[in-house]
């Protein structure tokens, strides 16, 4: 079992008491890497926001991810990391919305995070993401919610196996309502074009 976040793991863009009353932002990175990759992204969003870079509970390559990519993967591991996310967040107080945004393997448990508790997120932000394509209970109650969802990926991602990028696009474009950008010539990474157009989008969902 998982069980709960370390805290020490946890970096935030703003000291405590300057956290009320703010937007929240939750950033998942993606496997083998940790929380410090993607923080510097704040600088680049509203500066309403209030952003909190997450640290995956299990080492990996010489950094932390989710869940194992290798024949010691369970689904298990997805959903403990799914809970332990979740209540972390239940942990957190004083936000006027909350969002999140996972990139490559971090886009997984953002995922099930949203269609676990629709109700808790304002938008959510997909980067060379894929969605467990196992139906789930709570889909219904995400359909009738239809959550804003930016999803961007490269053209020349060979990370996620194309059948499983067919199916994310399916199944955002089928309980979310989907911003959908492909950018030409990107791999398994992030521009300044994605960038720029993650920013305008939280502008409008969440900050």
């Amino acid at each position: 079992m998982i069980g709960r976040l370390d805290p020490a793991g946890v970096l935030w863009s703003e000291p405590e008491p300057a956290r009320q009353g703010r937007p929240l932002l939750v950033l998942l990175h993606g496997h083998g890497m940790d929380e410090r990759v993607g923080l510097e992204l704040r600088h680049q969003l509203s500066p309403s926001l209030v952003v909190a870079s997450l640290r995956g509970p299990l080492r990996a390559r010489g950094g932390y991810g989710w869940f194992a990519m290798d024949d010691t993967f369970d689904l298990a591991q997805v959903v403990g990391a799914t809970e332990a996310v979740l209540g972390w967040l239940d942990e957190q107080s004083g936000h006027s919305a909350v969002g999140i945004l996972g990139f490559s393997q971090g886009s997984g448990i953002a995922l099930e995070c949203l269609r676990a508790r629709p109700e808790m997120f304002a938008c959510a932000v997909i980067l060379a993401g894929f969605v467990n394509p196992l139906p789930s209970p709570a889909d219904a109650a995400l359909a009738q919610r239809r959550p804003p969802v930016f999803s961007g990926r490269g053209s020349a991602d060979r990370v996620i196996p194309q059948p499983l990028v067919a199916a994310t696009d399916h199944w955002l474009s089928t309980y979310t309502r989907l911003t959908s950008k492909t950018y030409p010539g990107l791999g398994h990474n992030v521009n300044a074009e994605e960038v720029s157009d993650l920013a305008q989008f939280l502008a409008i969902h969440l900050a």
